[in-house]
């Protein structure tokens, strides 16, 4: 009997990373988890344990796949040429998505009687989304919708239940019919993208109370939701109005799709151009107020950009050490060799982070009265989605280079994360965007400068380096005050280094000596070259890379 000589040749393939807890064998998730719900954190993390199992299954890890592999497909009309504008998406997206809403991930944290609701609902995203990013989308303007309707209490009452349902029934039919709700939101216009003051869509006021609205957007996703928030020139000025694809009447709102964004990244998801025709829309919030109206939905949608990109880290980390820890060369495995230790403990100290940084901001949901919590959002929001969105396409690219040429095959999953790592940099406000935003809530509120000062202080004395770059700073601050036009060029500094430091006070306070001793010494102290794997020799790297490693 003749013997195969390939079946000699060890194989040295790492396996798939399946078959895992995506939430409880997350050390560095489980850690911040327990940073924000203190006393709640075991009854949280019970809640999350059916979405971290499903998490870690071939069959989630195959869906999302498949979603990215078969985009959705526009129709404009029927064959009897009738227009229909709707998206045709592959079952996996409906999948994913059917799965995502019942563990809660849409607008549920909003009537849900859990303990910390949001808090939950931000870990299980960062659990879930990495495995297919583009079904997020949906699910967090959904999320997001729910407090900006709160400017109507009329609107809020007969929308909010539907959006928090855990039920994802997809399809346009009479929305209060259905089982659940999706909402989705137009700012942009092409002659002013992230300058909505300069919109041209016109909104008619009608003898009724509700508007007409003629114009276009420019990019708009997930088209086959329910529901829209959207801002259109009003007679009194910009304002911000509820948009049904079906009208009260049961008919097809004039609401046509021009075309699918050929994107990057986030392909399973359908970014449109959308014209308007006369569509049917209510007024929310005041005439001449939409951006006012509008901006609790941009806060929501931000927070998500900063979780997203915590996921898509910790995803890639995950993968990454996963595949070093199975693969061997040069006689040894690649996890157990310094140069690789270095690489991956270096990727884990941006992932944990951003992950800490992440949970911080979602537990600031938690208390929205707070006058504390309010600051610290409104500083802290913007230059955690800069860096923490800026940092994502660097760990991306580093940890699929970690699998070498396997990493490159789109079948590994590396390339998806890749694609996607760009997108919540410049979804919501891109870094300038940001970063200007930071001088103008300086400019604004002082009382969040202050928020900032006590959350950072909380690590005083810890760490010199630490000490000194928050003394630097606030002082940045001081004259950045004084001159905010000419503090613009420095704006991104100042937003990088803000953020750095609010990220090393969450590390010390809540994640391991060694972790946060690396991080300070490498992000603040300058003992790093800026590129992944040059932490310095006084770093513990084979703690911090295992503490990476999947359980």
């Amino acid at each position: 009997m003749s013997v195969d000589p390939f079946q000699r040749i060890p194989a040295n393939q790492a396996e798939p990373l399946v078959g895992h807890h995506a939430v409880r064998g997350d050390q560095a998730l489980v850690s911040a988890v327990r940073a924000q719900a203190g006393a709640q954190a075991d009854e949280l993390l019970a809640s999350l344990d059916d979405l971290g199992l499903e998490a870690g299954t071939a069959d989630t890890r195959e869906h999302g796949m498949l979603a990215n592999e078969h985009g959705p497909v526009l129709r404009t009309v029927d064959r009897f040429g009738h227009r229909i504008d709707e998206v045709d998406f592959h079952p996996s997206w409906h999948h994913m998505l059917t799965r995502g809403i019942a563990h809660g991930l849409g607008a549920t944290a909003w009537t849900s009687d859990e303990p910390l609701p949001h808090l939950r609902r931000a870990a299980g995203y960062v659990a879930w989304t990495p495995l297919e990013p583009g079904h997020g989308c949906p699910m967090t303007m959904t999320y997001a919708a729910v407090p900006a309707l709160r400017a109507d209490d009329a609107l809020a009452k007969e929308w909010t239940d539907g959006l928090a349902s855990r039920t994802y029934d997809f399809g346009l039919r009479e929305p209060h019919g259905k089982a659940g709700l999706l909402a989705g939101m137009g700012m942009t216009e092409k002659q002013g993208g992230s300058d909505v003051r300069t919109n041209v869509t016109r909104a008619d006021r009608q003898s009724d109370g509700s508007y007409r609205l003629t114009g276009h957007k420019w990019f708009t996703s997930a088209p086959m939701n329910d529901l829209f928030l959207v801002l259109a020139q009003a007679p009194d000025g910009l304002s911000c109005f509820l948009l049904p694809r079906i009208c009260p009447d049961g008919s097809r709102n004039p609401v046509h799709i021009v075309r699918l964004k050929d994107k990057l990244g986030n392909r399973s998801n359908a970014s449109t151009e959308l014209d308007f025709h006369g569509a049917y829309a209510q007024r929310l919030g005041d005439e001449g107020k939409g951006v006012r109206t509008i901006i609790e939905m941009v806060a929501a949608t931000r927070l998500d950009c900063v979780l997203g990109s915590a996921s898509l880290m910790r995803r890639a980390v995950a993968e990454a050490s996963w595949h070093v820890s199975q693969r061997a060369a040069f006689g040894a495995t690649l996890l157990d060799q310094p140069a690789m230790t270095n690489v991956i403990a270096d990727l884990a100290l941006d992932s944990e982070a951003a992950t800490h940084l992440a949970l911080r901001l979602a537990r600031a949901v938690e208390q929205p009265h707070d006058e504390h919590e309010m600051a610290l959002r409104r500083m802290a929001l913007p230059l955690a989605k800069f860096w923490v969105c800026k940092r994502t396409p660097t760990v991306t690219v580093e940890a699929m280079e970690c699998l070498g040429g396997n990493g490159y095959a789109e079948e590994s999953g590396m390339p998806l994360l890749v694609r996607e790592s760009p997108l919540n940099s410049i979804w919501e406000g891109s870094g300038n965007v940001n970063a200007l935003d930071l001088l103008r809530v300086l400019a604004k509120s002082p009382d969040a400068v202050q928020a900032w000062r006590a959350e950072v202080g909380r690590a005083a004395g810890s760490h010199a380096a630490l000490d000194t770059a928050v003394a630097d700073v606030l002082n940045d601050l001081v004259g950045a005050a004084r001159d905010l036009e000419a503090a613009q060029g420095q704006a991104r500094s100042l937003t990088s280094r803000m953020a750095v430091l609010l990220q090393a006070a969450l590390l010390v306070q809540h994640s391991t000596s060694e972790v946060a001793d690396a991080f300070v010494a490498s992000r603040i102290a300058g003992e790093w070259d800026g590129v992944h794997g040059t932490l310095p020799a006084s770093a513990d790297i084979r703690a911090i890379a295992r503490r990476a490693l999947p359980a």
